[in-house]
């Protein structure tokens, strides 16, 4: 895998504040905290910041589901040397002033070992930074932005392919599958939605193509009315979405309403599942970019194990791509504990990684090494079908 790209992200003015406060917070903590904190005698603590509540609180709920259910499997197993995977997570409504509050929280008083399953890129940029001056690892984040893939991050695990992979693979299936020469974006205006963008540009410029038009909404709204209208001006056969469901949603429901017939292609922060409710009847014919398989296939034995746990943890719970994210980034922070030396403590569990490079969790194979800190490149795309069922879209046609 090739080394990423840096990404810049600037921070506004207030949140630079808080984020400076926290960092001398932290630079300040006596040497006793660094030693092996979050880990006892029955326990690993990990801790997640997510949207828990709000527009985007599918996606931290399901993502919480996933890593539950894989700690819980390893727990019926016996744990790690006899300890018990626990998660603590708060809530931060997709907000990033509130994920820094809450990563000191977890980081100073809760004392977790990691931080694991942060939900989105604003509120990884702004939590991110803060677990690197504690060097606490950073692990399975549901983003693929990519200055989270700056090898010079070293206490940061990615398991998810990037927003710039994904939306490579949206415009090569565009293009050459469905013929689109005019390509336009919504995105969500913040560090999330202009690294979709960016991605989507540098995927035109290298087959020589141009972005036809492109919109913003701002984050938490679901206020696209103008970008919708603004983009509809552009004359798009195709659409893609740097957004979250409800907004995406709202978008993909006004365009059908005014004759818009463009092929429509979200990135896989979306929420698959959550997309799907909140269009209903209006879904059929609307793409989406994975990063995981489909959790219902049977190409893989890691989605018969996540289906096995989801339903030993909660039988209830539907199947979703986010929450078989979430088991992964589970099952595979389990992995890298087992060959992670005793006494355990953060800096084996990042040399673990390094030394073990491969790891394969159910047939789903992941490669780390010195200049790469993501271990999986697999982007896959699906569709919404008439019966509002997501199913794989075969390369060479719809």
């Amino acid at each position: 895998m090739r080394p990423a790209k840096r990404m810049e992200i600037r921070l506004p003015l207030r949140r630079l504040a808080l984020l400076g406060g926290a960092l001398l917070a932290l630079m300040g903590m006596p040497a006793a905290a660094q030693e092996s904190p979050g880990v006892e005698a029955t326990r690993i603590l990990f801790g997640q910041s997510a949207a828990l509540t709000g527009p985007a609180s599918a996606l931290g709920q399901e993502m919480r589901l996933g890593l539950l259910a894989a700690f819980a499997e390893v727990n019926r197993a016996g744990g790690i040397n006899g300890r018990q995977l626990e998660l603590v997570s708060y809530d931060d409504a997709y907000e990033p002033e509130t994920a820094i509050e809450n990563t000191l929280k977890l980081i100073n008083q809760e004392r977790v070992f990691a931080l694991i399953g942060e939900v989105g890129t604003p509120t990884s940029a702004a939590a991110q930074p803060l677990a690197e001056a504690a060097s606490v690892p950073f692990i399975g984040a549901f983003t693929g932005a990519e200055f989270l893939r700056n090898p010079d991050h070293a206490t940061v695990v990615n398991v998810r392919a990037s927003y710039y992979q994904e939306t490579e693979q949206i415009v090569d299936w565009l293009v050459r599958d469905r013929g689109a020469e005019r390509i336009a974006v919504l995105y969500q205006d913040d560090t999330y939605g202009r690294a979709g963008l960016s991605g989507v540009r540098l995927a035109l410029d290298r087959r020589g193509m141009t972005l036809a038009g492109e919109g913003a909404y701002q984050r938490n709204t679901s206020a696209v009315k103008r970008a919708l209208l603004t983009i509809r001006n552009s004359l798009p056969e195709a659409i893609v979405i740097i957004g979250a469901y409800e907004p995406s949603a709202s978008f993909i429901r006004w365009a059908r309403k005014l004759g818009m017939e463009s092929t429509i292609v979200n990135v896989s922060f979306v929420g698959t599942n959550a997309l799907v409710d909140a269009l209903g009847p209006d879904g059929a014919g609307t793409f989406i970019s994975q990063v995981v398989p489909p959790p219902d296939s049977d190409d893989l034995p890691l989605t018969a194990e996540y289906r096995a746990s989801l339903a030993a943890f909660a039988p209830t719970a539907p199947l979703s791509f986010v929450s078989l994210e979430g088991y992964l980034v589970g099952r595979l922070t389990a992995r890298i504990l087992e060959q992670t030396s005793e006494p355990l403590n953060r800096q084996g569990f990042l040399r673990a990684l390094q030394e073990t490079r491969l790891f394969d969790v159910g047939g789903f194979g992941m490669e780390y090494g010195p200049l790469d800190n993501q271990g999986s490149d697999k982007v896959f795309l699906t569709e919404i079908d008439e019966g509002g069922q997501v199913v794989p879209v075969t390369r060479g046609g719809p």
